[in-house]
C-alpha cells in the first residue's frame, strides 16, 4: 500500500519552515503531495502560477514529492489523490488548537483520513508566511526566510 500524505497550504510564499516539515516527513510516507489550496475568499499575494513554479523548483530533486493545486474541500482532494494522511506543521500551542479542530472535522467527514502533526524546528517557530509577505511588501529582505533555491530569484520576481 502506498502511503500518500497531502500537505495543504497557501505557500504564499513557502518558507523555510514549510520546507523543513516536508523534508523531515519524507521518511514517513511514500509520496507527499504539496498542494496549494485555492480559497475563493482570499486573493494570494504572489500569483498561483508563481507559487506552483517555486514549489516545483524547490522539490525538483525529490521524486516522492508532487506539487499540485486544488479548490474545494481538502478531504475531497485527498480522496482524489488517494491520500490517507494530511500533514501539518505546528509552531505553537495556538497552531495545535486551530489544526486540531480542522483535523477533527476532517476525520468526522472522512474517517479513514488521519492528520499527522510535525513540530516545527525551533529555529522556524516564529516564521510564518504572513510575516514574510509583510516584510516583502515593505521592501525588506526575505531571503533568510525562504528556501535556498528561491534566493537565486531576483527580488523583482518575488
Amino acid at each position: 500500500m502506498n502511503k500518500i500524505a497531502v500537505f495543504p497550504g497557501s505557500f504564499d510564499p513557502i518558507t523555510r519552515g514549510h520546507e523543513s516539515v516536508i523534508l523531515r516527513a519524507l521518511p514517513l510516507f511514500d509520496t507527499i503531495v504539496v498542494a496549494i489550496g485555492e480559497n475563493s475568499e482570499k486573493r494570494g499575494y504572489f500569483p498561483l502560477e508563481t507559487r506552483l513554479a517555486w514549489l516545483k523548483e524547490i522539490f525538483a530533486g525529490e521524486p516522492r514529492i508532487r506539487v499540485e493545486h486544488y479548490s474545494g474541500l481538502t478531504i475531497d482532494f485527498c480522496r482524489l489523490s488517494g491520500a490517507k494522511y494530511i500533514l501539518r506543521g505546528l509552531r505553537t500551542a495556538a497552531d495545535f488548537d486551530f489544526e486540531r479542530g480542522i483535523g477533527l472535522m476532517n476525520l468526522a467527514m472522512m474517517p479513514d483520513l488521519e492528520t499527522i502533526f510535525l513540530l516545527s524546528a525551533p529555529e522556524y517557530s516564529a516564521l510564518n508566511s504572513s510575516i514574510v509577505r509583510e516584510i516583502h511588501r515593505n521592501g525588506g529582505d526575505i531571503s533568510q526566510f525562504v528556501p535556498e533555491s528561491l534566493k537565486r530569484i531576483t527580488y523583482d520576481e518575488l
